[in-house]
């Protein structure tokens, strides 16, 4: 039986190699950590394109430099693979692979199910896993636990199971993988204490919990709340809109109450692979519980809702000026989720790309991150990004501001554009205002 005191000592000697499996925003900066302050990681990834760049030491994700990926491959320490087969080599394993929805709005775990069964085929005694991708209360215990004690093996006394929810923000200088507090829950008591030791190594604090639930359900809470404040606003934003007051010299005044306030800003809708759809994870688990979450669904109407509002008032800004949507040009700004990200998950302006072309605008792009659109879950266009100058701008009928970049030439912009309809108030926050500028 494993000795959780000797386990603990290979920890803190850097004798205990690491895997991570999914290397994509959370699992890459995760590799990095760990392989930074010494320990051996092993990353596993089913792309095998991934595989082969993160192994030249080149990063595939735009805010995370290639130089530390390439040091990092120089030490020695690090190696990717697709082999799931060498899943029995590394002492923990960190599962960080993606958790999105069905067509039909519900939680889609295929990925969490299949990497758990591969984990399960080679799962030996001593072995750490730890769950870190965004799910439900109830899955580490309820999807994990069953496949890895199928082969006699006892939890807390041959292996050890723990769920730590990810809290990357991709671009945010402020706060890193090593300074974000970690919540951690494990399935016992030993559980938490070797994954807490591990964990330890890497982050500054370790938040621990009484069960592996209270860790899934603390990320739940988390975007649950941004999810229903942001659709707040939204829905205020519509409603001001009407009454002719300013959505966003109303948040200005209201955030300076020193208490009893948080400001939260309106936009086209949300993206990302955690706000617009974590909370239905928790909506779909309450059904079984008989519980109606009528604040979560109610909020994920609102923002669904809010590409379409931007359409509309763009709709609108032309018709002032004559021009029917329909055979308008007409240039979107923005098609990452996230300003200064190259992520376009879930993202608004490819939703809202859809809709101008639905209707048929004659629409293009311009994001600094993509110079093509990229292929595949999120998008199905085929499009380039347009370059940005005085005379192509001059040749749009309306630009429309999705995601506001700090690259964008924004005087520029505002200089060479008939009609700039502003969905992030990005032009007035740099004092750049005119008839021409039409909030969204």
């Amino acid at each position: 039986m494993p000795d959780v005191r000797a386990l603990k000592e290979r920890i803190e000697r850097r004798e205990y190699t690491v895997g991570v499996i999914g290397l994509g925003y959370v699992g890459l900066p995760l590799v990095l950590r760990f392989g930074e302050v010494g320990f051996r990681v092993v990353g596993f990834d089913v792309d095998p394109a991934k595989v082969k760049q993160l192994g030249e030491g080149s990063s595939y994700i735009q805010h995370i430099p290639t130089e530390r990926v390439s040091a990092l491959a120089r030490s020695g320490l690090f190696q990717a693979t697709a082999d799931l087969g060498r899943l029995n080599e590394p002492d923990a394993l960190i599962i960080c692979v993606p958790t999105p929805l069905t067509r039909q709005r519900e939680p889609d775990l295929q990925y969490v199910e299949r990497t758990a069964d591969a984990i399960a085929r080679t799962l030996r005694p001593g072995q750490l896993v730890c769950l870190e991708s965004t799910t439900y209360p109830g899955t580490t215990e309820e999807v994990l636990l069953p496949r890895f004690t199928a082969r006699g093996l006892g939890v807390g006394e041959h292996f050890f199971l723990a769920f730590s929810p990810e809290r990357e923000d991709p671009a945010n200088a402020h706060f890193t993988t090593a300074t974000i507090p970690k919540v951690l829950g494990g399935v016992t008591p030993a559980c938490l204490e070797l994954a807490g030791a591990l964990y330890a190594q890497v982050v500054d604090k370790v938040v621990p919990v009484s069960s592996t639930r209270v860790a899934e359900a603390a990320k739940i809470l988390e975007n649950v709340y941004r999810a229903v404040n942001i659709a707040l606003v939204n829905e205020l934003k519509v409603a001001f809109d009407r009454m002719g007051v300013d959505i966003w010299e109303v948040i200005d005044a209201a955030k300076t109450k020193p208490f009893g306030f948080q400001a939260f800003y309106p936009g086209p809708g949300l993206g990302g692979h955690c706000i617009p759809i974590d909370p239905f994870y928790l909506t779909w688990k309450a059904r079984e519980y008989g519980v109606a979450t009528r604040f979560i669904e109610l909020a994920g109407e609102i923002n669904s809702a809010m590409p379409a509002y931007v359409v509309q008032r763009l709709v609108d800004a032309l018709n002032a000026r004559g021009k029917p949507l329909h055979g308008a040009r007409v240039l979107v700004l923005g098609v990452a989720y996230k300003r200064d990200t190259g992520d376009a998950r879930e993202s608004p302006g490819i939703k809202i790309l859809d809709l101008l072309l639905a209707k048929g605008a004659q629409a293009e792009y311009s994001d600094p991150y993509f110079p093509r659109l990229p292929r595949g879950r999120h998008s199905t266009l085929a499009m380039d990004s347009a370059e940005l100058s005085a005379e192509s701008l001059g040749r749009y009928d309306a630009v429309l501001l999705v995601t506001d970049h700090s690259a964008f030439p924004y005087a520029l912009i505002h200089e060479a554009s008939s009609l700039i309809v502003d969905s992030r108030n990005a032009f007035r926050q740099r004092g750049l205002t005119g008839k021409h500028v039409v909030p969204a």
